[in-house]
Formats: structure tokens, C-alpha cells, sequence
């Protein structure tokens, strides 16, 4: 289904050219005076230039045109000085575009991807570690991203892409064996099969690393035998490597879980260690075509441009201790993904201090040719989530505070909101408080610029009033309550079965037939705010803007509670009215519905 703003400008470029003007000039825009009109066209000012006429004249000319061909479309079309074009859609097409975006699959968004390959890589767990908050926002704003492009025809691939091949696998099993000798993986003598149980469960892994980490820093002996374990493990030494398989084993499970409760999946669990059989290739590859040379004992390719703003060191890929660093691995990972699944574009989600470190790797991918030149690379840089101090957010004894437990207070706080109004028992208020909470937490989050920083405000994110979550969930739920209403007075009026029960039912207890023209402004207004739908997810998307998506329905939200005030929805008289307007605040809980989903969560029946 074409977005109206287009459908308006296919009209206005017509018009443009049937006067005698160029097409071009008939480009529409939505009003920034909503209170003189709806969309403009100031296509004459610029017009006026090329034609050596006064921009009003022009503006006179296609509106009087406009008047006359599109006489269906619009309520008024108005020229102004110094040369504006004012348009008001007629409440008649309105409701027709809407009807079309009831009917129509998707609610009207064009599939525009046609199958295009993305790969949208985020999270970067650490494995051994559990997620803390400076996990959250790579992982929400990546899921969000990923459902944006499969809703619109994009083939998304998410992959988690975990740090599982450094130094912490070496400190693991260092720490491991000074702290359980007597395992077979110690005994160099050993020749049969490794236990199929792990050594340790997911507390005490997560125990041991940080316990290591720690040790290394005071004990360089310590670190000595870590770093020659870390080598081990990576040259394939079965003991380590048996390790190192149960390491992944209860790591992953313990991730999957964390992740599932931000309701955020992926396609690929892949890592580090999976681009490790790309990487000896890549440095000779590199070498044999003279790209990377020898600086200071390290191997490095040169990336600057004579046209960088300032200047870029060159991409370390091998360091003077014959050790890869993190863009060898990112560009054996390259490899394999273009071997496996060629995509069109790359996404990677990362914090913004990252940024240098793909400038070298995506400018060292297509400087070597391992993704071709017209290949999309796109490095999303986030900001930090900032407690209201304004540093990043921590615990209140100062430490990092771990997802869970930040989930945790969430819920807690919108537990505490519910029982406050006692229309819940504990139970209900439970599972309330967890579906509100992540809403509370991902709205909270993806309302903001990505590039941005945000100071997390449990207080506010979990209002029920203002621009937040909870409040758009408790529009969908008050929708609801509404509809609910009217089908349980539809089955009074009309038994079920009967045949004027069946005439109005639309198949799911709702009236069948059409919307009505709009009967008052907060109505119309309702009806333009649900008209822009397929526009802004395709832009949201576009721009990598989350944001985008969640003022749309924040105003939409905005917009319904205004045409609630002013309107007697259930006691309106007139029947034929009445049914028009459920059948558009159904609409409108639909949209909120498709919405929430692409940010990745999900409405509670009651609140």
C-alpha cells in the first residue's frame, strides 16, 4: 500500500506538470502548522526561479488545477504568499486510506526489502560473564533493528558474536586448575575421554573469572601461565579445549536465558573463536598482496583517505608477539559471513568508543576486497545509559550492576504502581509487573537517540503518564477494554447467531464495514496520525532510528486519549457512528500492537 504522503505527491506532480511545470516541483511535506494545514507544497517558491514568475502566481495556477482534478482528495487547497501550497485532505479519502490499511496486509506497510540479505550484529556477550547493563542497550536497539527489517521484506540475520577466544579462557583455566589439580585435564599422563559435565556450574564460572582476572593483575606469574594456556587452547590442545567446551556450554545456556528475558533472540550464536580457521589465510593473504607490511615488528594496513578529517592510524592485524587482535578476528568473521551468506549490508552495535576500531576494519574489508564496493557497512554507535548523576549507571555500592537484577528493580517498581491501585491480586499484579517492566525498560531506552547518552530514571520510566512505556501499553489496554464492551452489548442487543448479529459481525464480535469520515478535529486528527504508519517504520528503519518509532506511537497515544475526551464512544446514539468508531480505535490498537512488537515487547490484558 503507498504511503499517502506519496499518494499526495504523485497527485501534485501531476498537477505541477499539467500547468506546464516541471514534476519535480511537487514534492509534499507535512505541515509545521498543523493549525493552518495538514500537508504543504513549496514547490513554486523554488519554481519561480526557473519559470521567472512570481512563486504566488505559480502557487495560484496549480491550485486552481488542483482543485479541479482532485476534487476527492482534498477539502481544501489553498495558496498562500509568498507561495505556499495549503492542503486539507477530504475526511471521505482519509477514511478510504484507512479502510485500505484495515484490509490490507501488514496494516499497509509495503514490503520494500525484497529479500535483501542484512546481517545485524549485536550484543557482544562475553562468555564466563554475566550480562550487566552495559549489555542492555546493543541488544534492544539490535533486536528492534532486526524486526524492523523482516517486517519490511529484509532477509535479518541477528548474530550474537561472543568474545570466547581471549586472554579469559586462559585465566579460567589457569584459576581452574590451581583450584581443582586432580581433573583430568591437568594430567598430562590422561588418555581417555573427558567428563561429558561440566567442572563447574554457571555461580561458580562466574565466580572464577573475576577472581582470576583480579589475580592477574597482582600476580605476573599468574598472567605468564594464563597467556601460555590462552596460546595452547588456540594452537588445539584437547585438554583446553575440552575446557573450553564446557565453558561455552553453561555460558550459553545461561546467556540464552538472560537474553530471552529481554525478550531478544538471535540466528547466529556465533564468536570469535568460529573466525579463528579464517585468520591464518587472511594475514597471508594480506602480505602476498602487499596491503599489510611490518611496523615496529607489528603487521599493519594502512587505511587513511587524503580526504579524512583527520588523521587514522593504520589497522593493527598482527602484534609483535605474534598474537590477532580483535579487528583479525572481525575480518576473519567478514569472511565467513560473505562465504555463507553474501549479504548486501552490515549493521554492527556497538558502544561509540568503538568507533575507530571499525573505520579499520570495514576500510580494510573493502581495501582487500572481501566485501564488494557497494556493500553497505554500518556502524551503530551507541551511548551510554547513565545513572542520574550522569556517569554510566552503576550500583548503589558503585559497582556494575548485573541485567538481572536491573530487571529486577524495574519490575519491583511497577509491582509497587500496581498494588498501589488494588485492582490486581498478586498473582495477576506479577505477571503484570513483568510484561510493564520490560516495556518500562525498552521504551525507556529506545526512545532516545542511539548516538545519544540517557540518564535511566526508573521513577519516570515506569509512570503510567507521560512519554513512557507503560503509558502506551495502558492505551492498548483501555482500547481494548472499550472494544470488549461493545461486543458483550452487540451479543445483548443480537444473540449470538442470529441473522442481525451476523450481518454486523466482522468475524472477530466487531462490526463489519467501513470507517467514517472523521466528525470533529481531535477525530481527524486521530485519522492523520494513523495514516503516517507505513511511512514512519520504513524511515525508522531508513535512518536506524528506534526513536522515530516510538514518538509516532507516543503520539498516536496522545492523539487517541484526545478523541476519547471529546468523544461518547459506547453512548453514542447513532449506530452506524458508533461501529465507525470502533472499527477505527481497533485500527488504532492494532497499529500500537505492530508497533510495540518491532521494539520487542508486548501489552498485558489489564493494568
Amino acid at each position: 500500500m503507498k504511503k499517502i504522503l506519496d499518494l499526495i505527491a504523485e497527485q501534485m506532480r501531476a498537477t505541477f506538470e499539467s500547468c506546464g511545470y516541471a514534476a519535480d516541483y511537487g514534492k509534499v511535506t507535512l505541515s509545521n502548522r498543523p493549525d493552518l494545514c495538514e500537508y504543504q507544497c513549496n514547490g513554486a517558491m523554488a519554481a519561480a526561479k526557473a519559470y521567472h514568475k512570481k512563486p504566488i502566481d505559480i502557487a495560484n495556477d496549480v491550485a486552481a488545477r488542483l482543485k479541479k482534478q482532485a476534487p476527492a482528495m482534498f477539502e481544501s487547497v489553498e495558496a498562500v504568499m509568498p507561495g505556499f501550497i495549503n492542503l486539507k485532505l477530504s475526511g471521505e479519502y482519509l477514511a478510504a486510506y484507512l479502510d485500505g490499511m484495515r484490509g490490507g496486509d501488514k496494516l499497509g506497510v509495503e514490503e520494500t526489502g525484497g529479500g535483501k540479505t542484512i546481517i545485524v550484529d549485536y550484543g557482544g556477550a562475553n562468555v564466563a560473564k554475566p550480562l550487566h547493563v552495559g549489555h542492555l542497550r546493543t541488544a534492544i536497539i539490535g533486536e528492534c533493528i532486526k524486526r524492523m527489517g523482516n517486517f519490511l521484506g529484509y532477509h535479518m540475520i541477528g548474530d550474537v558474536h561472543l568474545g570466547d577466544w581471549g586472554l579469559q579462557m586462559g585465566l579460567i583455566i589457569e584459576e581452574l586448575r590451581d583450584r581443582e589439580p586432580d581433573l583430568p585435564y591437568f594430567d598430562e599422563t590422561f588418555t581417555g575421554e573427558y567428563p561429558q559435565e561440566p567442572p563447574f556450574t554457571i555461580s561458580e564460572l562466574e565466580q572464577i573469572y573475576p577472581a582470576a582476572s583480579a589475580r592477574s593483575k597482582e600476580d605476573e606469574d599468574f598472567k605468564a601461565r594464563a597467556q601460555e594456556a590462552t596460546f595452547k587452547l588456540q594452537s588445539g590442545y584437547a585438554p583446553f579445549r575440552a575446557i573450553w567446551r564446557h565453558i561455552m556450554h553453561v555460558s550459553l545456556e545461561d546467556l540464552k536465558k538472560n537474553y530471552g528475558n529481554l525478550n531478544v533472540t538471535f540466528d547466529l550464536w556465533k564468536g570469535e573463536s568460529d573466525a579463528q580457521p579464517y585468520i591464518p589465510g587472511l594475514i597471508e593473504d594480506l602480505q602476498k598482496r602487499g596491503l599489510a607490511y611490518e611496523s615496529e615488528g607489528a603487521l599493519v594496513v594502512d587505511i587513511a583517505s587524503p580526504d579524512d578529517p583527520k588523521e587514522l592510524p593504520p589497522c593493527i592485524i598482527r602484534k609483535s608477539d605474534g598474537a590477532a587482535l580483535y579487528a583479525t578476528s572481525d575480518l576473519g568473521t567478514i569472511i565467513e559471513r560473505e562465504r555463507d551468506y553474501a549479504p548486501e549490508e552490515y549493521i554492527y552495535i556497538t558502544d561509540k568508543r568503538q568507533e575507530l576500531h571499525f573505520i579499520q576494519v570495514f576500510r580494510v574489508a573493502k581495501k582487500a576486497g572481501y566485501v564488494k564496493p557497494e556493500t553497505k557497512m554500518t556502524h551503530m554507535m551507541c551511548g551510554t545509559m547513565n545513572g542520574k548523576d550522569g556517569k554510566p549507571f552503576k550500583t548503589r555500592a558503585g559497582g556494575v550492576m548485573r541485567l538481572e537484577n536491573l530487571i529486577r528493580e524495574i519490575d519491583e517498581a511497577v509491582y509497587d504502581r500496581i498494588m498501589e491501585n488494588r485492582t490486581m491480586d498478586k498473582e495477576e499484579a506479577e505477571k503484570a509487573s513483568r510484561i510493564i517492566g520490560l516495556a518500562a525498560l525498552k521504551y525507556g531506552d529506545l526512545s532516545n537517540q542511539v548516538s545519544k547518552d540517557y540518564v535511566f530514571d526508573i521513577d519516570r520510566f515506569t509512570s503510567f503518564e507521560g512519554n513512557t512505556g507503560p503509558y502506551i501499553l495502558y492505551t492498548i489496554v483501555r482500547i481494548k477494554s472499550i472494544l470488549a464492551k461493545y461486543e458483550e452489548s452487540l451479543k445483548t442487543a443480537q444473540p449470538q447467531g442470529s441473522p442481525a448479529q451476523a450481518a454486523a459481525d466482522g468475524g472477530d464480535g466487531l462490526p463489519s464495514g467501513n470507517i467514517c469520515p472523521a466528525g470533529s478535529a481531535e477525530e481527524k486528527s486521530l485519522m492523520l496520525k494513523l495514516a503516517a504508519y507505513n511511512d514512519v517504520v520504513e524511515t525508522a528503519f531508513e535512518e536506524k532510528a528506534p526513536h522515530r518509532l516510538c514518538q509516532f506511537i507516543y503520539e498516536l497515544s496522545d492523539a487517541f486519549g484526545s478523541f476519547y475526551n471529546t468523544t461518547m464512544i459506547l453512548k453514542e446514539e447513532n449506530e452506524e457512528k458508533k461501529a465507525g468508531y470502533i472499527r477505527l480505535i481497533r485500527l488504532v490498537k492494532d497499529v500500537l500492537e505492530s508497533c510495540i512488537h518491532l521494539l520487542g515487547f508486548e501489552a498485558p490484558e489489564r493494568m
